[in-house]
């Protein structure tokens, strides 16, 4: 009796012991996993820490590197030459060159040439070479003209009348009021077989040359942004290729008939870079021609407008 005690006695010890072994093992167990849980935390916190620093590097990174480039304010009305300006072609150019560009559009003829003279814009692009001269003699200004880009051909744009051959005696026709894109109107009406201007007038003409006029044509002469706003309202209109485009027309795809790229009007009424005189050859100057007369850039106005835009330089 005394032997069975003892061996229950002894059972019950060893049975003690393996509860409190195991009791040990499991708080260990739990101990080692709760520290490797904090290193896992404390690793991934470290990762976020170095990935947030090295944004906030690279972000810093481009801000410095936008703020060393010299800005490059030039003022242009918005079909086809702020789109042209805006272009990945020209900017990356300029960029390479440590220059950024900020185009400020216009919607007339006037305020870039105001500004362009005031100093507000570093350069404007818009306008052709008689077009300049004529601003210059009427305003007492000596802008001057810096680069050859792009020639955009006048067109005859269907209003009322769906086309010339249709054109009804006493019709409306608007053409640009200003002295040189009158004169290349009048040339296209004439080209037509609409009127017969005087000879030798060429791209002096006006109204006043008009000397045959068969089917006694109401020519209208408005501002020339406005030639597209009164298409409805007339029965053909003479549109130059800014504002055409502007208003969703282009000249190789809407228009009756357009100006030839081999004419005189071609070479004379290329569109031109203008800068305030003195400052022809600064170093924006050249660095705004480099980009904007780039094979890139020359790639870029042939694949957007195929036609009604044509590169000269």
């Amino acid at each position: 009796m005394k032997k069975m005690k003892h061996f229950t006695s002894l059972l019950l010890a060893l049975v003690l012991i393996g509860v409190l072994f195991t009791g040990c093992g499991t708080k260990q167990e739990q101990s080692t996993g709760g520290k490797a849980d904090t290193e896992t935390v404390d690793s991934a916190d470290q990762s976020t820490d170095e990935s947030t620093t090295e944004q906030t590097e690279t972000e810093s990174g481009d801000e410095e590197a936008a703020a060393e480039l010299t800005e490059i304010i030039v003022g242009a009305t918005i079909e086809p030459h702020a789109t042209i300006l805006n272009s990945d072609a020209v900017k990356n150019a300029l960029a390479e060159q440590g220059y950024s560009i900020k185009v400020v559009e216009y919607s007339d003829y006037i305020q870039p040439n105001v500004a362009t003279e005031d100093g507000s814009l570093d350069a404007n692009f818009f306008q052709h070479v008689p077009y300049l001269d004529d601003y210059n003699k009427n305003n007492g200004t000596n802008l001057k003209p810096v680069a050859d880009i792009h020639f955009e051909p006048l067109g005859i744009y269907p209003g009322k009348t769906a086309s010339i051959d249709e054109l009804p005696d006493g019709a409306q026709i608007a053409v640009p009021n200003d002295t040189s894109n009158e004169a290349r109107a009048l040339l296209l009406l004439e080209k037509a077989g609409l009127i017969k201007l005087k000879e030798n007038v060429g791209l002096e003409a006006t109204i006043n040359d008009i000397a045959e006029n068969p089917k006694s044509l109401d020519i209208v002469e408005i501002e020339a942004a406005q030639t597209v706003k009164v298409l409805q309202d007339v029965a053909l209109a003479v549109i130059n290729g800014n504002f055409a485009l502007s208003n969703g027309l282009s000249a190789s795809e809407d228009a009756l008939l357009v100006e030839d790229e081999s004419s005189d009007a071609a070479s004379t009424y290329a569109n031109v870079i203008v800068v305030k005189e003195g400052n022809e050859e600064a170093d924006e100057t050249k660095a705004l021609i480099e980009a904007v007369t780039s094979e890139e850039t020359r790639n870029f106005i042939n694949e957007q407008w195929k036609g009604a835009v044509i590169p000269v330089f």
